[in-house]
């Protein structure tokens, strides 16, 4: 009895250690595909905060402007001073009136990433996922214009990077790629608005770049559509080389598996 009881005198934090072990690792585990199922509203949670320090700052920049105007006034109403204080003033306003309505719209954006937060389902894939499911398709539909002959003879400028509209994709495609999270289980609201941002501006370079190459009505839904069964095929074929390994498994079972038993004549 002594013995147990020792034992249990010495070893009696075994059990409280154990218990926040496991209840941290259970925490763990529930709380990361919540927060990656929110990313979004995170991320624009982050951009509404960094939209109300823009506002506060072009605020202030706004109230030096007046008082720089009202000391050159002073001096004079139409001195050279004055004039320079009055476009600095007019400069001040723009860059305020921009940074609030940059605050309404990342209200809104946070509005509405609350309510796909709240409606989505478990089944659904997570807005890491999706964007870079555009990004995907981007990549592809560019491809296009490189591995159609047609397309490629078509419109040229798609693909050489001389043209100034193709430069800007490119350097957009790079920056897309240099933003997009390693791991996307890990990535942090900032690097999902960050990539956000720069996976738009790779669309609206590809957009610009078809328009002035002349790609127009048919010919866009065409590559689109070119594009997704690319983006299709390149998913079936990575889903293939995972179960390839039981599918050859199952082909070809052990050699040292035992052999059927023969039926009775």
């Amino acid at each position: 009895m002594e013995t147990i009881l020792l034992f249990v005198s010495s070893w009696w934090w075994i059990a409280p250690a154990a218990a926040g072990a496991g209840a941290a690792t259970y925490a763990g585990m529930t709380t990361r595909p919540r927060r990656a199922r929110r990313l979004e509203l995170d991320a624009a949670r982050h951009e509404e905060k960094q939209a109300y320090r823009s506002l506060v700052e072009a605020r202030a920049v706004l109230r030096v402007a007046q008082a720089d105007l009202l000391t050159a006034k002073s001096r004079g109403a139409f001195s050279p001073d004055a004039l320079e204080a009055k476009r600095d003033l007019q400069s001040a306003k723009q860059r305020e009136r921009t940074a609030s309505l940059a605050l309404r719209a990342s209200r809104s954006r946070v509005k509405a990433g609350y309510t796909q937060y709240r409606t989505a389902s478990a089944g659904e894939p997570l807005p890491i996922d999706r964007l870079a499911a555009v990004h995907d398709a981007v990549n592809a539909r560019w491809l296009t214009y490189e591995t159609d002959v047609d397309l490629a003879l078509a419109f040229p400028q798609l693909t050489d990077a001389r043209n100034p509209a193709t430069l800007v994709f490119l350097r957009a495609q790079r920056e897309a790629l240099a933003k997009r999270p390693m791991l996307r289980e890990r990535a942090t609201p900032r690097q999902y608005a960050e990539y956000r941002v720069a996976v738009r501006a790779l669309e609206v370079a590809l957009i610009d770049a078809e328009r002035q190459a002349g790609v127009h009505g048919t010919t866009a839904s065409a590559t689109a559509a070119t594009a997704a069964s690319v983006s299709a095929a390149a998913v079936a074929l990575a889903d293939l080389a995972g179960r390839l390994p039981s599918l050859i498994s199952r082909a070809y079972p052990a050699r040292d598996a035992a052999p059927p038993t023969k039926s009775a004549p």
